[in-house]
């Protein structure tokens, strides 16, 4: 089945099933309830921001306005990185963010989000849903007394926007990068300096050359943020990030103070937002990526010496924090299973099926001109 096709009716069935879970709820007089949810995305992507409206506009009428959920957007209650800390000690209720933000909590952290060379976002939803991914995050989050649910993924990013062309590993060396989780410390070690930034200081900082390179999402989100002014090559693909997820945090006390028909209907709220995510990004994606090129922008991929490099960087990382931490071991021993059958599985239909249409798409557009 088509999968724009398959989420709309996913996203259908779900409203269905909140209207019907809403209707004894209400008949019981359960509680008025008005939470705050701390975001750590600015309100102008819509396509992450909006996930956490969508929460809030489908928990409002399941419930008939009696479950309120108030959305801020980074840094009006709580700046980006502090989400998590929010929603442990309780500051405020919820938060949505990308958890490989707080890999300097603990490395494990990045699993819930996308490591490099890692899931794409079939994979990642399989991995959480049916592959122990969501028992094992439940472990880790719990010590943060958080109960964490799935809420968005944008697909396979971009690489991200250089001042100069990449061609070779050496051209990396004493790069400034803007680079999320785990990347930045697998790039570190083939001579990148990475940097942690927020989506809203990304342009200023490459505008001033604080910084030499920065990534995000992809064309979407890119051209809202205007990086094609300031850098005029566009790489990819982003191998740190070929299918990252972002989740809902709810404090583990609250989420447990919710009366079983509000934790319901919550749950197919975030379920809804989750695919509708995917979607936009899908959708808009295509016609940002064909404005950007026609206005200069120089797309490129990046060579295999970097990516084989970059892939070989990544692997010796996952082995050294295995020894570091009992935690990331854990998870990524698990996880590596689970990635490397979903390999074998997806070059048996998914792979051929994509690159025949690719190659057939070729054909065609030859055969007009």
């Amino acid at each position: 089945m088509e999968r724009r096709a398959f989420l709309k009716q996913a996203g259908t069935g779900l409203a269905t099933g909140a209207a019907a879970v809403a209707a004894p709820a209400l008949a019981a007089e359960l509680p008025t309830i008005k939470w705050r949810l701390a975001s750590s995305f600015p309100k102008t992507l819509d396509a992450i921001f909006g996930a956490t409206e969508t929460v809030a506009k489908r928990v409002a009428q399941a419930t008939g306005g009696k479950f309120q959920i108030q959305v801020f957007a980074a840094g009006e209650i709580v700046p980006s990185p502090g989400v998590l800390d929010a929603v442990k000690d309780g500051t405020v209720e919820m938060g949505h963010t990308a958890s490989y933000y707080f890999i300097g909590k603990d490395p494990a952290f990045a699993f819930d989000t996308g490591v490099p060379f890692g899931l794409n976002s079939r994979q990642q939803s399989a991995w959480m849903r049916e592959g122990g991914g969501a028992a094992l995050m439940a472990e880790l989050f719990k010590s943060y007394n958080i109960h964490a649910i799935p809420c968005g993924n944008t697909g396979a990013q971009m690489g991200g926007w250089f001042r100069k062309e990449i061609k070779t590993v050496d051209d990396l060396k004493g790069l400034k990068f803007r680079v999320g989780g785990l990347a930045g410390q697998v790039l570190a070690k083939l001579g990148v300096v990475p940097q942690q930034i927020p989506a809203g200081d990304i342009y200023p900082s490459l505008e001033k050359g604080t910084i030499d390179a920065a990534e995000w999402v992809g064309p979407y989100d890119d051209l809202k943020l205007g990086f094609a002014r300031v850098a005029k090559y566009y790489y990819y693909p982003g191998w740190w990030e070929g299918g990252p997820m972002l989740s809902i945090y709810i404090n583990q006390k609250q989420w447990a103070s919710l009366p079983p028909e509000y934790q319901a209907i919550l749950e197919d709220a975030i379920l809804a937002a989750h695919g509708d995510m995917q979607a936009k990004y899908d959708a808009k994606s295509p016609a940002a990526l064909k404005q950007l090129i026609g206005s200069g922008t120089q797309l490129r991929p990046f060579s295999n010496e970097i990516m084989a490099a970059a892939y070989k960087a990544a692997h010796e990382l996952y082995d050294e924090l295995s020894e570091k931490s009992p935690q990331f071991k854990k998870i990524y021993e698990s996880w590596r299973k689970f990635r490397d059958d979903q390999l074998q599985w997806f070059a048996v239909a998914e792979n051929r099926y994509d690159n025949f249409m690719q190659a057939a798409r070729a054909a065609s557009n030859k055969a007009r001109k």
